[in-house]
């Protein structure tokens, strides 16, 4: 079986953009993909709408086959320790749904894909999500076509925004992601923006890509459909 490796950067905004912007650059050389995973508001201090330069880079790397996921609406918002998405009930996810993609849809980065900060979504946010169109769900554990209500099951790993960053997590991102891709699964490496400026996070960020390439692993970013090749490997659920 071939496997797959998709590649997400998260927390971007303008003090770390030009970090994801070099990051982005190893990826292009490499011929990989990178999905950007955006939100309208990251803490008190930011909004993307207030942000030009972040925007036009975004719309940028989208047109150079970026993929861009909606990955939150309002964190600071948020009051409980867990992921803003993750014990939502419908109707308070339905609004913020509403609220990010009316953003996203002003700056020109409007996306049907979708992704909650801290990659876990209550069953009130599966709801809500095809009720506001959109059709893809990058999970904690794997991604859901919303439309045929169908799951690649594939845990995702990385370093930084949620997860950990110690130099001995770093190792095991890279050890998993060759466990993985030997075996012919998909491959889905995060890292947050904040934590590209770090030499040793890009280090290790880019010897598990390098590690997937290695095993033959085909580079992807998030998409809808879900591509056919998914199912006849037999990752679906």
């Amino acid at each position: 079986m071939t496997g797959q490796l998709i590649v997400s950067v998260s927390g971007i905004a303008a003090r770390s953009c030009a970090d994801a912007e070099a990051f982005c650059a190893h990826l292009d050389s490499r011929g990989v993909p990178v999905s950007l995973l955006v939100a309208p508001r990251l803490g008190a201090d930011y909004r993307l709408d207030r942000d030009p330069d972040t925007a036009d880079w975004l719309r940028q790397r989208r047109a150079d086959g970026a993929a861009i996921v909606l990955y939150g609406f309002d964190e600071a918002a948020t009051k409980k320790r867990r992921g803003e998405f993750a014990t939502l009930p419908a109707h308070e996810a339905n609004l913020r749904l509403l609220g990010a993609d009316r953003v996203l849809e002003h700056l020109g980065l409007r996306t049907r894909l979708f992704a909650a900060p801290g990659w876990t979504v209550s069953a009130g946010t599966v709801t809500a999500l095809p009720r506001n169109g959109f059709r893809l769900l990058a999970g904690l554990h794997g991604v859901t076509d919303l439309v045929l209500d169908r799951t690649v099951r594939a845990r995702v790993v990385g370093i930084g925004a949620g997860f950990l960053s110690a130099p001995w997590w770093c190792r095991m991102v890279v050890a998993t992601s060759d466990r993985i891709a030997r075996r012919g699964g998909m491959v889905r490496l995060s890292v947050g923006a904040r934590q590209l400026g770090d030499p040793a996070v890009v280090a290790a960020m880019l010897d598990a890509v390098d590690t997937a390439l290695g095993q033959g692993c085909r580079p992807e970013r998030y998409h809808w459909p879900v591509a056919p090749a998914d199912v006849a490997t037999g990752l679906t659920a």
